[in-house]
């Protein structure tokens, strides 16, 4: 598979996923990602799923799917605490029905005085989707979220390197790897190259693409923000990476024509 196949287009809740599989298969595309939240449950019935799955397979597409990062998985209120974890599982079950092959996952959010609570309840409740995973043969990628303004109310967790190293090194599961998204990486001061001098190659399940100023979170197309994604596509497949990237900006056709772009600045390495 040449480097354009392995770059996908998130769907998200863009478009319906039985359409989003007849779109990709129409334009060639081979790896998919999409937020299923507004349906999730319909999806337990084998009368949606199987169509699914005969699709992806008849089309040779790859399925990932994306939890929403508004779900808060470092909840610590009563009964929010169960449905916190609840909901990673429907995720799993539901995509061990789908034969998707990922799920993107986050560590939660906190509010600043409850920050020390959070981290450790984001990832004790990462550690048991992690055991979940593991006996469903689900395998679950953690993403690195966007670096909020330093005076926000809200900041996402794992959101930097230190974060990300404290999430990692806590959930040891083999069910759980990492889905790095450059353009947030790119906002923080130790940016996409000390990132990458500390990724471990074999838990890197997805890279995720857009373009930034690196100023503030932003999914713009390639070439209006200022990553060097020649240098990316340099350190990480000249490292062995051999998964699949995923676009993330705009509109279906705005990604596509990211892919477009973003396979010639390959070829030109």
């Amino acid at each position: 598979m040449d480097l354009k196949d392995r770059i996908g287009i998130d769907l998200s809740s863009k478009i319906r996923l039985e359409d989003g599989i007849a779109w990709a298969a129409k334009n060639g595309v081979k790896f998919i990602d999409s937020e299923l939240d507004r349906e999730l449950l319909s999806f337990d019935t084998e009368e949606r799923a199987k169509p699914i799955r005969d699709a992806l397979a008849k089309h040779g597409i790859h399925l990932g799917l994306h939890t929403l990062s508004a779900v808060n998985v470092a909840e610590t209120s009563p009964i929010m605490t169960d449905a916190a974890d609840a909901y990673l599982r429907k995720y799993i079950d539901i995509a061990k029905r789908l034969n998707a092959e990922w799920i993107t996952v986050h560590g939660g959010y906190h509010f600043g005085g409850d920050y020390k609570a959070r981290v450790a309840a984001g990832i004790e409740r990462l550690k048991r989707a992690g055991d979940y995973a593991e006996k469903k043969g689900a395998r679950l990628l953690l993403e690195n979220l966007n670096k909020e303004p330093d005076d926000a109310e809200v900041h996402y967790l794992v959101y930097n390197l230190e974060e990300c190293k404290t999430f990692f090194s806590a959930v040891q599961s083999p069910a759980i790897g990492m889905s790095f998204t450059v353009n947030h990486a790119h906002l923080v001061p130790e940016g996409i190259d000390g990132h990458l001098d500390w990724i471990d190659m074999k838990r890197l399940g997805e890279v995720r693409l857009a373009d930034n100023k690196g100023d503030k979170e932003q999914h713009l197309q390639i070439g209006k923000g200022n990553i060097d994604f020649k240098k990316m596509f340099s350190r990480i497949e000249g490292a062995g990476y051999r998964g699949h990237y995923m676009n993330a900006f705009g509109s279906l056709d705005d990604m596509l024509a990211g892919r477009d772009a973003l396979a010639k600045i390959a070829a030109a390495l």
